[in-house]
């Protein structure tokens, strides 16, 4: 049985316990695609990473801000039950570019509000990690998930 990549499980995975090859794999691709290395050889000698690790990593990790090409993200957050809460949310994240399609939001129990937003990220004119930081930052957001992304 032949397994292709669309069979494969994708993971979320925060940079701190990424190995350091794959850290040092991200680095070379975007030395490569910025044009501050000429080769694969120059830049993994750059970042003092072996060839053979670069290539079994290469496809297979990615940074994040690739969703923005994907242009579909879907967000989960936990509030504050406050007045005007959504409206700023939705304030900041239209300030972004992003285009809201769907608004869900659960009925206030003790003080806690769950809303789930999905966006077009086509027009964005953030990285996706700086929206994610700025949403964060709200006093009244406890905590910003991402649940899923799609073309």
């Amino acid at each position: 049985m032949k397994i292709d990549k669309f069979d494969k499980k994708f993971y979320l995975v925060r940079e701190d316990v990424l190995p350091e090859a794959m850290k040092k794999t991200l680095e070379v691709k975007e030395m490569i695609e910025r044009g501050k290395a000429e080769s694969v050889w120059e830049a993994v000698h750059r970042v003092d990473l072996s060839r053979s690790a670069y290539y079994k990593y290469r496809d297979t990790v990615f940074p994040f801000s690739t969703i923005k090409n994907e242009r579909l993200i879907s967000l989960f957050f936990y509030l504050e039950d406050r007045s005007g809460t959504l409206s700023q949310l939705l304030r900041v994240v239209a300030s972004s570019g992003c285009n809201i399609l769907t608004i869900h939001q659960t009925i206030p129990l003790q003080g806690r509000a769950n809303v789930t937003l999905s966006l077009n990220t086509s027009d964005i004119q953030m990285e996706i990690e700086d929206l994610l930081s700025d949403l964060r930052k709200l006093e009244f957001v406890e905590k910003v998930e991402v649940l899923g992304t799609g073309a």
